[in-house]
C-alpha cells in the first residue's frame, strides 16, 4: 500500500536550504529507494509560491499563497510503499524533517480499487 508521507515545516521568509539538511534528505531517500520502499517524492517552493485554487458558482477564484495561515506549511513529500501502516510510520520517523517539523502520514486511496 502506498502512504503520502507529508513533511510540515515552520517557513521563514529568507529561510535557504540548509547543505547538511539537504544530505540527510538525499541520504535518506537512497535508503529508502535501496529498500523498495520509495516510491516518489519532492521538495516543494516556499509557500509563498502557492496558489490556492477554488470554484464556486463555476466560476476560478484564486489567491496567491498557501490555503491556510499557519506557522508549518508543507515543504515536501514522500511516496512510500510500505505493506502497513506501522511500516509507514517507521519510515516517516527516519525523514529528517521530522526532528525539526512534523511528517504526516495518510494512505493513499487506490482510484483502481475506487473505481470498481
Amino acid at each position: 500500500m502506498k502512504y503520502m508521507a507529508m513533511i510540515w515545516t515552520e517557513w521563514k521568509d529568507d529561510q535557504d536550504v540548509d547543505a547538511d539538511e539537504a544530505a540527510r534528505y538525499r541520504d535518506f531517500a537512497a535508503e529508502a529507494a535501496r529498500e523498495g520502499v520509495l516510491a516518489g517524492g519532492d521538495a516543494l517552493h516556499h509557500p509563498s509560491a502557492a496558489t490556492t485554487v477554488r470554484v464556486r458558482d463555476e466560476r476560478d477564484l484564486l489567491t496567491d499563497g498557501p490555503f491556510a495561515e499557519t506557522k508549518e506549511q508543507i515543504s515536501g513529500y514522500f511516496l512510500l510503499d510500505c505493506p502497513d501502516l506501522d511500516q509507514a510510520i517507521a519510515w516517516a520517523s527516519r525523514i529528517p524533517g521530522a526532528r525539526h517539523g512534523a511528517v504526516e502520514v495518510r494512505p493513499v486511496l487506490d482510484m483502481d480499487e475506487l473505481m470498481r
